[in-house]
């Protein structure tokens, strides 16, 4: 028997071209209108409002409820003795509950040193230090995520041309059901669901049930080198107790779990104890790879990922490296839209199909 593939192997086996036009720069509309590629035994091209169609009664599907905040703000720089003056532009990450009160890890371009001053809007933030990754820590004189809304912009994904209005992009780069905000980036395969859908399967039986994960700007890192090097930013996570309940009761009921996105996947496998889900909070680095099992949901919907990606692995770890490598030939072959506002797919875990 062969050796199983190495993650590297698996990476350069799932490699593939992208021509940039195939990355979709607007959502399907209605939302639910976008493509399904659903890949068990064999696949079907569907369309996602047929989800219903392919799920059962008693199915709990768990989505990622995080809400993106406008954490993309341009900055002033102070003007000392008629010198200095200019603009940074700022990515917010998150707050840094541990280095003090009203501090946040933040991306500045241009980059600026410990003791520099920023100004975003008329509040002032003080770079007091400089994170592994070259992000920067901001403190602020007061608490700044109630002015956001006023001095904020989205942080879509830089492979999106953001031509339209940031109100625009307000409401189309939000899950319908988003609720707590913290992620820079939309846990983006909610975004294909419509109240009307969710209607839909509440009234065939399909339980649900929620989860938090914020999503970082790490998402958008590809990696680079060897799997084994690459680093997973730390994404804060939260478990309700009812959450945990509900998927407890459904596998032990033998009724399937959906999860709705990576994220979704991430979160419950970070809260696995080995025997069941834990209720709680906390953070998370887990990296999925083939050869990972996951062991909480059944079933994933997904988008289509870019190649070189962390998620590209996790799918490929999920359903397969030879399902993933079929599926994504095929999705290319029939003009499917890749990433965050593209096509979707419903993948079947390995380890458990039917």
């Amino acid at each position: 028997m062969a050796a199983p593939l190495t993650p590297d192997e698996v990476l350069a086996r799932l490699h593939f071209d992208l021509p940039e036009s195939r990355i979709a720069q607007t959502g399907a509309e209605p939302r639910d209108t976008s493509r399904l590629m659903v890949v068990g035994d064999e696949v079907q091209h569907r369309v996602f409002r047929e989800l219903p169609d392919l799920l059962r009664p008693g199915d709990l599907l768990v989505f990622n409820e995080s809400r993106v905040i406008p954490a993309r703000v341009l900055a002033r720089k102070p003007v000392v003795n008629g010198f200095g003056g200019g603009t940074v532009e700022v990515l917010l990450l998150r707050e840094e509950w541990d280095a003090g009160a009203n501090v946040w890890s933040a991306y500045l371009r241009p980059a600026r040193r410990a003791g520099n001053e920023l100004f975003l809007g008329d509040h002032r933030a003080e770079v007091v230090g400089v994170l592994d990754d070259g992000a920067r820590l901001l403190r602020f004189d007061h608490d700044i995520k109630p002015h956001l809304d006023e001095i904020g912009r989205l942080p879509l994904p830089p492979y999106i041309d953001a031509g339209e209005s940031d109100e625009t992009w307000r409401e189309r780069y939000q899950t319908v059901y988003a609720r707590t905000p913290g992620s820079v980036a939309a846990p983006t395969a909610g975004l294909h669901f419509t109240p009307e859908l969710l209607a839909r399967l509440d009234e065939m039986g399909v339980e649900r049930a929620t989860v938090t994960l914020h999503v970082g700007a790490g998402t958008f890192k590809p990696i680079q080198g060897s799997v084994a090097d690459h680093v997973m930013h730390a994404e804060r996570y939260e478990v309700s107790a009812e959450t945990a309940a509900a998927i407890t009761r459904a596998r032990a009921e033998g009724r399937r779990v959906v999860a709705v996105g990576t994220t979704t996947v991430r979160t419950l496998e970070s809260a696995w104890d080995g025997e069941q889900v834990r209720a709680g909070a906390g953070e998370t680095r887990i990296f999925i790879t083939p050869g990972t099992p996951v062991q909480v949901p059944d079933l994933l919907i997904t988008n289509l990922h870019l190649p070189g990606s962390t998620l590209l692995l996790l799918v490929a770890a999920f359903a397969g490296e030879d399902r993933i490598r079929a599926a994504y030939d095929e999705a290319l072959a029939r003009g499917y839209r890749f990433y965050s506002l593209g096509d979707a797919m419903l993948l079947e875990n390995r380890r458990r199909v039917g």
